[in-house]
């Protein structure tokens, strides 16, 4: 008998403890489990992403963003000249359709890392980026020049993207900017190696 009455009680008095904590939680929620309560709100927030992410990823981006706008402009340029060499004139609507889309994502990353869209100081591409004049002289060329001129320049363009992004690829840390890395890596050195073949063919 006294072990079952000690056992009875027990019960009762788990069952008591278990009545009270269910009454607290539901009768202040916020109140008693705060800390729980916020982690599983963060969980479902975007404001992990926003660290998700280091140095190397925030100067890839920022860098990779006017690059490839140049490359866009470049292009334009090509797919505006009248009698342009169709084999240019595909190879530009392949980089514009290539590298438009990836600028609007990158803009968006930077903007989910709370980091500024432009480097503080400008950027440190050197020659990977072509001058206001060189860029004047792009614009201003027709045929046969316009189109070695847009090849030799673009050439020089990809090499210093894929440099980026193989500085990325090895120092990066989120990972939708390492599968661009390496995604502009393969495509661009592909594209190089045709720019070359049509440059020694024009």
């Amino acid at each position: 008998m006294k072990k079952t009455l000690t056992i009875s009680a027990l019960g009762i008095a788990a069952a008591i403890a278990l009545a009270g904590c269910a009454g607290n939680s539901g009768s202040s929620p916020a109140g008693t489990m705060p800390g729980m309560s916020g982690g599983m709100g963060m969980s479902s927030s975007p404001a992990p992403a926003a660290s998700d992410h280091n140095a190397a990823d925030t100067m890839f981006t920022q860098e990779m963003i006017p690059h490839h706008a140049q490359a866009v402009e470049m292009s334009d340029m090509m797919l505006k000249k009248q009698g342009m060499d169709a084999r240019i004139t595909a190879l530009a609507t392949k980089i514009k359709a290539a590298q438009a889309p990836e600028i609007e994502k990158m803009t968006v990353w930077l903007k989910t890392w709370n980091e500024p869209t432009q480097m503080a100081g400008g950027h440190s591409m050197g020659d990977a980026m072509m001058g206001g004049d060189d860029l004047t002289k792009l614009d201003a060329a027709q045929g046969t020049d316009a189109a070695k001129l847009f090849l030799t320049r673009m050439i020089a363009h990809h090499e210093g993207a894929v440099m980026m992004a193989k500085t990325e690829s090895s120092q990066g840390k989120n990972p939708e900017a390492l599968i661009l890395s390496k995604a502009i890596v393969t495509s661009q050195e592909a594209e190089i190696q045709e720019m070359k073949a049509l440059l020694a063919n024009l």
